[in-house]
């Protein structure tokens, strides 16, 4: 490899919220989604360029990002994005929550497909709306969308919103066309609009693609809206920079007062030259970033077969967050994540925070060097054994 993802970075005393929020410095983080690889080495110097110049104004957005987004989404995606539809922002929380904004008012609903990133529930509760589980159907180590199910809450006329997770997380699925097209029918069928998180769409693993929700129809377009950022894919999440993509000029004036109002109007320079960066000459690290994960799941799912049978490891097809089922120890997830800190020193999520679906799971963050990652699991194994 051309890149040494293996290098292990200190990152104790950066004020890393994944690695400096714990106060015992001998636990090993395995949590918040975050990657401990430095970032492509293109971005690295575009940011070191701006440094140089020593000073940090109020920034205007270039036509060089626009065209960097646009370029990217097609070349790889076939997605083709215009100028206009993209309005920057901060964040794809804040992008979301200013999304619900536009689209709903009090006491509306909003569909989620659980267990899912546990923001959303927040996301829709902060804006004074109702969050309806369309749960996902767990079987032969995956998860599977209950169509009937959601047909059946997106009749309801007080639902105006499915927030849809693609790729998912925590479930490490990447929704096929045809899943997405089943989706976009009944949404489309029940007028309810689909609002698209979309911050993992690079970090797809052999055998699958990532689809553009937006990308598969002239009617599913207009009837969505997709929130996007290179900060999974780059590890950028501190630069704070994100994209709400919409093909609807009056839904865009929605978002934009909703933006506005919400205080998330303005972005940082380093956030505007990491992303142009990234997207312009980070294909080659991104592609070698994905590879590596990829051996780092082999590596984890080999482990668990092997020492840790009784805990299945559910299939990952992209996302760099593994869901293990732990419901033979019979015990609340929050449970086995204190135990885990506890008797080991490694932090895992529980999977309850994802909504009550996932609380016989817990998820984990493979994105370190393997030699991490090993220490990690040798941890998990030795406290499994002390729950079990």
């Amino acid at each position: 490899m051309k890149y040494n993802f293996d290098e292990i970075i200190p990152r104790r005393g950066t004020n890393s919220y994944k690695w400096d929020s714990a106060n015992d410095a001998d636990i090993l983080p395995m949590w918040v989604a975050d990657m401990d690889f430095r970032t492509a080495p293109a971005v690295t110097e575009a940011l070191k360029k701006r440094v140089e110049h020593g000073i940090f104004g109020y920034v205007r957005v270039p036509d060089s990002y626009y065209h960097a987004v646009i370029h990217w989404f097609g070349r790889r995606h076939n997605w083709k994005i215009e100028r206009e539809w993209i309005i920057y922002t901060t964040g794809v929380v804040p992008a979301l929550s200013a999304v619900i904004k536009a689209l709903t008012n009090l006491g509306d609903r909003v569909l989620v497909q659980t267990p899912v990133y546990n923001c959303f529930f927040s996301s829709i509760r902060n804006n004074g709306c109702e969050m309806i589980s369309n749960p996902l159907i767990y079987e032969d180590n995956t998860y599977r969308i209950d169509f009937d199910d959601l047909e059946k809450k997106a009749a309801d006329p007080k639902v105006k919103l499915l927030l849809l997770c693609n790729p998912h997380n925590p479930a490490g699925r990447v929704w096929s066309k045809q899943e997405l097209i089943r989706i976009g029918e009944i949404c489309l069928r029940n007028d309810v609009w689909v609002v698209s998180d979309e911050i993992h769409c690079e970090l797809v693993f052999p055998g699958y693609t990532y689809t553009p929700f937006a990308s598969l129809s002239e009617e599913f377009r207009m009837h969505s809206v997709t929130c996007t950022s290179p900060s999974k894919a780059f590890n950028l999440a501190g630069l704070q920079i994100a994209n709400i993509i919409s093909a609807d000029a009056d839904i865009r004036r929605k978002i934009d007062k909703a933006i506005n109002i919400n205080e998330v109007c303005d972005v940082n320079p380093f956030g505007v030259e990491a992303l142009i960066a990234a997207y312009n000459e980070g294909e080659e690290w991104l592609e070698e970033l994905k590879s590596y994960l990829f051996a780092n799941y082999q590596y984890l799912r080999n482990y668990f077969n092997e020492h840790l049978p009784d805990f299945p490891v559910l299939k990952l097809e992209g996302t760099y967050l593994v869901w293990v089922d732990c419901s033979v120890l019979k015990k609340p997830s929050e449970e086995i994540v204190t135990a885990l800190l506890e008797k080991e020193k490694v932090w895992v999520n529980e999977g309850s925070m994802y909504g009550e679906d996932g609380d016989n799971f817990i998820r984990i963050n493979i994105a370190c060097p393997r030699q991490q990652l090993a220490k990690g699991l040798e941890r998990l194994k030795y406290a499994f054994g002390q729950l079990s």
